[in-house]
């Protein structure tokens, strides 16, 4: 926000968004509550709902809630087969989610071996690693 513009963030829309994320997503027909629901509703821009994130503690609190209620749903629903599983994935990685992939560096001509490195100092006899 640039020094001297008054924020448009009112108590009536913060109490607005507090109804959004207590279920009023639903009456929007949403199935999961999101910031661009919630953008939507209040018929204001992404970019002033993340700003005014940093204005007010209480708007930071609802935005918090809504995301957690997001991956809450996500995580049952998905689980229990009722979303889109790729699509479930997806969003998960927006809350920190992710798969992952273990891979072996050796190749297939045995060309890429693990190391052996000793430590100076220490023999192979004298090591303790039996």
């Amino acid at each position: 926000m640039s020094p001297g513009r008054p924020s448009k963030l009112t108590d009536e829309m913060i109490a607005a968004a507090a109804e959004y994320a207590g279920g009023g997503y639903m009456e929007h027909n949403e199935v999961i509550p999101s910031v661009e629901g919630l953008a939507s509703c209040l018929r204001f821009s992404r970019a002033s709902i993340y700003n005014w994130k940093e204005q007010s503690p209480e708007f930071l609190d609802i935005l918090e809630d809504i995301l957690a209620k997001q991956a809450k749903t996500l995580m049952n629903s998905g689980l229990m087969g009722d979303f889109n599983s790729t699509i479930t994935k997806l969003m998960l990685t927006k809350h920190g989610y992710s798969d992952k992939i273990e891979q072996d560096v050796t190749s297939s001509d045995d060309s890429l071996r693990p190391t052996h490195i000793i430590l100076e100092g220490v023999s192979p006899e004298t090591s303790d690693t039996d």
